[in-house]
Order: C-alpha cells, then structure tokens, then sequence
C-alpha cells in the first residue's frame, strides 16, 4: 500500500504546524499538537500522530524532494516502522554511503572539505615523495577539472620540524592508495569517514567502522580501508591519525591485525588470499617495529607510550579549545588573547612551560582520547593501559595468524619478527610487565603507569577493560574486573569513559572534558562486549549493550533520528556541552549519515544481545524494567 501526497504542500503544512521551534525537525521538543492529518492527491486522509511517525513523515518527504519527486508515494512500512528496524536498514541503506569518500575527479570536492580549518584559498592535495602513479593522476585531475581549485603538491621524503610548520601555514588533504583495474584505468578507493567536521580517514574510527561495515555486508569496503592503512604505513611511515598535513607528525590507537583479521575472516573463501594476507601482516609489523617499539614510544618499562613529534599548538582545535592554559600567559605577555593564540600557534614565542603542556597534549590526541584530565599534561610520561593491551593484542595476532597460515613461519618478514614464537615471546613478556606495573590486586583494575614518576596513576578510566578485549587478564583479573570496576562504570546508557571521583570538580579553569564523566563513547562499548564475551560473561555483555542500544534508539525516536558521536550516559541524552560539541546533531529535515563508529555501535551490538534482551529493544522497554537502575549516577 502507498499514500501520494504532494510533497511541497505537504512538508510545508507539517513543518508549520509541528515544528514549533523552526529547526526544520520534529523532536519532543517541539510543542505541536502531534496529530497530523495527511491528505492524499485522490483526497483520503491519514492521522499520523506522535512525535516519531511525524519526524518519519517529515524524513520520507524531504527523501522524496531529494528525488525531484513533486508527489511522493508514502509507505506506512516506513512511517510506522518499528524504530530499531528503522535505524538499522537506514545505516545499512544509506548512513554508509552517506559517510563513503572516494578520492577520485567525482568524489574529490566532498573529500577536499575540512570543517577544522578557515576556507577560502586553493584545495591543496599531497603527494607523498616517490609515488609517481597518485601524482600524474591528480596532476590530471585538476587540469581536467579547474572547477576543484585543485593544487597538488609532492610532499618531501623527510618532514623536518620546519617543513611540518609551514605545511600547518598551508594544509591540505593527504593522497591515500589508488589501483590499477585489470583494464589499466586508475581509480582511487573507497573509505569511511566518521563525519561532520571528520571529514578524513581516520586510524581508530576505522576499525570500528569497518566491525559495522562488515556486519552489514560490505566487507570490501572495509578492506580498501586496510589497503589505505598499508598505503600510509609505506608512505607516511605510520597509520596516520587521519589524511590531512597537520596529523603527519601523529598516529592512533594500533589495531590494524585486529582489523586484518575481521576483514580477512569473512571474505569469500575464494578471496582469502595468503599473499594478500602476508602484504597486510608485513605492514602490520613494520609499523609496530618503527612507530609502536621505536625511539619516541617505546619507554624504558619495556612499554609503549603515545607520543606525537609535532611542535607547539596542534592547528586543527577549534581556536579557543586553549584559551583556559595560554590565559595566564597572555595576560603576562601583555597581549590580547586572539594575538597571543596567534603567536603561540606561529611559535613566534615559545615558553618552556607550554612546549611540555604541547607535548603531552599531542600526545593524547595520538591517544584518541582527546581530551581527558587523564592525560592532560602527563600523557606522554604514561605507559597507558590501553595503548599496551592493543599490543599485546597486535603480538597475539600476529602469533596465531602466522601460525595459522603460515605453519609458524612467515619467510617474507624480516628476521625473527617472521616466527609465530617470537610473537607469543613478545606478548608474554609485555603481560608481565602490565601485571608487575598496572594491576591492583586490591581494587580490582588496571591502571596507567607513570615510567618518570615510577609509579601508577590512580585514574580510573574505562580502558581498565581493554585487557579483557586483548585477552590479557587472566580468568582471576577478569572476575574481579566484572566484581569490582564495572559497578563504577556501569551507567543508565552504557559505560562512562571514567569516574566522577576521578574527574573532579569542572571549573573554568578546569573544563568539562568530553572523554571523561560523564560521557560514553561507542569504541569503549565495543571493547568492553567483546572482551566481557571473551571470558564468556555473556549476560553481563548483553545487559551493557542493552543499555547503549536503548539509548540510542530512544534518542532517534525523540529527537528526529539523531544518531551523534557520542552520549551523556549518565543522563542517556545526546545534549553534550563540552570542547566543540556532539558531532551529527545539527541538521534539516535528515540526517544524512549518522556517526560512523556509533552506526557501528548500533549494528554490531544487535549481534550482542540476547534473544530476551532484542525483544525487549524492540518494545522499546526502557533498561531499568528490564536489567535493574544501573550502580552508576
């Protein structure tokens, strides 16, 4: 069955009777009466009432306007479809596309935007030094299209500090992995981005996405994300923290095996490839080796810290992220703030003082977990919990697959990094150090290590799961982590990224910082499933995914299909102040994309939940009737 209905006479009634606050979307706060009567061109008329058919009405006729549609055919399967359906096949239909970058002549113009930084002048494009087949390619590019503004450049074979400035004075986007098809074209492949400002590929994100695009059956697209990663691991020498100049200095949290191995297990049997399979791993292990175990990371613990070689003020902050710090300092100088921010972003003045606050926060930034009073001013003192159970995890896999495939021996790398036993030999060793460092036998958790205080630092932060998702712990270590650390985590909408006590008080001196209390982020979700499920605490996965999945879907039913980067699980609302805000919760009439490791979130957690647990989300029936208050306020 269908209703048509004219679309521009239609939408305009509908918007000027329910959408009272004129944002262009029908959400709970709007103060319309909520009954619509939608009259058909043959004359019927159809009551749609409540806030969620109505913002669904609105979606489906802005859908049909996209179209050119003058009269649109409305299926009541869409207005009135069950609102976990209706998110899943939007990700699956049309929130990926709509987060899918092409860097060839048609994609290009979506690929060049970067929010971050002040338009205006020419698209820059770089070409890293020796890739002669991306710098014909683009050199074409744009003399066959000038309308792109096109400037393509050839990066230097070294970044010096004083090139990594100037390249800071005139950013552009970075050239990832183009292939040659088998009749000799060219073409530059696909990726996901996370959206919004992010409008670039991403290290961490990607993994998440790519658990998502998988689910959703678009494995190929996941791995052209790990052909770009290995294009970035040859070219820029490490996995970048996404493809633009100002992120060359910097990587993300390493889970490229991880990635390898999701994508490779589900390809066709067919495709699964061993030499493809062998190029992944060997790009694996040059980036553990040069970037993970090299001078700047690796610390004398044995462990691993996040490091970035950059100078001064990272350029791509929104401009008075630093305001509260470089206050004192500009007063001191006599300067204005705006002039003292440009001085400092310049390095016209450098002040020893700020050059190690600078230090440690590009180093949280390499984190992902940017910002956080975490790390503020010591991430890069820290062998942290998360970045070693990542490596300990990248050491395992590489064990298990080259063992797998490879009957324990993989000729092709160099040296004893080629031998599943010496992979198991780094891994072991790098969980006793963690044990001897970062394990508190009397709380229950893992904490971050400070290698030049010699001591731990008492944060109490979500990654203390990560060694569960790593296999790490040990069955004891993973007991208590479940007895112990997840009652303080274990918030309304899911898990919060740490404590309230470890926090503390917001000020104006001290902001309110968004990886912190009390925010919940979809990686940590993601993590802490798959690691409770590991050391098979399967209710207590399925009740955490219970808890973010509601959320989410009750926040799309209420406020017009919003599905943001992040959420207040404390308070299950997507109203996040804090830094630049919550990424995907502004637009008109339909969100295009979503956010895409919270798409993936969505997907893949379905997949967590217990028969008991979908039934329940599909009524919609809020976590306290069905798993209890959570021990988390």
């Amino acid at each position: 069955m269908f209703v048509s209905v004219p679309v521009e006479a239609t939408m305009a009634a509908l918007l000027g009777q329910e959408d009272t606050d004129g944002d262009l979307r029908i959400t709970v706060e709007d103060h319309g009466p909520r009954r619509f009567l939608l009259k058909s061109i043959d004359g019927s008329a159809f009551l749609v009432a409540g806030t969620y058919a109505l913002s669904n009405l609105l979606q489906e006729l802005a859908l049909a306007r996209e179209r050119g549609e003058p009269i649109a055919r409305l299926r009541p399967a869409h207005l009135f479809e069950p609102p976990v359906k209706r998110i899943s096949r939007l990700i699956r239909v049309r929130y990926w596309e709509g987060l899918t970058r092409r860097m060839d002549a048609e994609g290009l113009s979506r690929a060049l935007e970067d929010p971050k930084m002040a338009g205006g002048g020419p698209n820059r494009l770089y070409v890293p030094a020796g890739d002669e087949l991306a710098w014909n390619y683009y050199r074409a590019i744009a003399q066959e299209h000038p309308n792109l503004r096109l400037e393509v450049r050839r990066l230097p074979e070294k970044i010096t500090p004083e090139i990594q400035q100037q390249l800071n004075r005139e950013p552009g986007l970075l050239a990832l992995a183009l292939r040659k098809t088998a009749g000799g074209d060219v073409e530059a492949l696909p990726f996901v981005v996370p959206g919004g400002r992010f409008n670039e590929l991403y290290g961490w994100d990607s993994y998440f996405e790519a658990l998502g695009l998988i689910r959703d059956g678009l494995v190929e697209l996941a791995r052209n994300m790990v052909e770009h990663f290995i294009y970035e691991i040859h070219h820029y020498g490490k996995i970048l923290n996404a493809n633009r100049t100002y992120y060359l200095t910097r990587s993300q949290p390493p889970l490229l095996t991880s990635m390898i191995r999701a994508v490779f297990d589900n390809l066709p049997p067919d495709e699964r490839q061993r030499a493809w399979l062998e190029r992944a791993l060997k790009a694996a292990i040059q980036e553990y080796s040069t970037v993970w175990m090299g001078p700047d990371r690796l610390t004398p613990t044995g462990l691993s810290r996040y490091f970035d070689a950059g100078q001064g003020m990272p350029p791509e902050t929104e401009p008075e992220h630093f305001d509260p710090i470089l206050r004192p300092y500009a007063e001191k100088a006599g300067l204005s703030l705006p002039d003292f921010r440009r001085a400092i972003l310049e390095r016209e003045i450098v002040l020893p003082e700020l050059e190690e606050f600078f230090l440690h926060d590009r180093a949280m930034r390499e984190s992902g977990h940017d910002t956080s009073n975490r790390l503020i001013n010591r991430c890069a003192h820290l062998n942290t919990v998360d970045l070693n159970a990542l490596l300990f995890r990248y050491e395992m896999d590489l064990a298990e697959l080259i063992q797998q495939y490879f009957d324990g021996e993989m000729a092709a790398a160099p040296g004893e990094t080629g031998k599943a036993s010496f992979w198991r030999a780094q891994a072991e060793k790098r969980k006793a150090t963690m044990n001897a460092l970062m394990w508190d036998e009397a709380r229950g958790l893992f904490f971050d290590y400070d290698f030049v205080r010699r001591e731990r630092w008492e944060y109490e932060s979500a990654t203390t799961f990560y060694p569960l998702w790593a296999g790490l712990a040990t069955e004891r270590q993973a007991e208590r982590l479940v007895k112990q650390a997840l009652p303080l985590f274990e918030a309304a909408g899911g898990i919060v990224a740490s404590t309230a006590e470890s926090r503390g008080p917001v000020t104006p001196e001290r902001p309110q910082r968004q990886w912190d209390y009390p925010f919940g982020w979809a990686p940590h979700q993601m993590l802490v499933w798959e690691g409770l499920r590991r050391y098979n605490f399967v209710e207590e996965a399925s009740r955490l995914a219970y808890r973010w999945l509601y959320m989410i879907t009750r926040n799309a039913m209420d406020y017009h299909g919003t599905i943001p980067e992040k959420y207040d699980v404390v308070n299950r609302t997507h109203q996040v102040f804090a830094e630049y805000g919550n990424v995907g919760t502004e637009f008109s009439y339909i969100t295009r994309e979503g956010f895409g490791w919270m798409n993936a979130s969505f997907q893949v957690g379905q997949d967590v939940l217990t028969a008991a647990h979908q039934r329940a989300l599909r009524q919609v029936l809020p976590p306290e009737w069905k798993v209890g208050p959570a021990p988390c306020s």
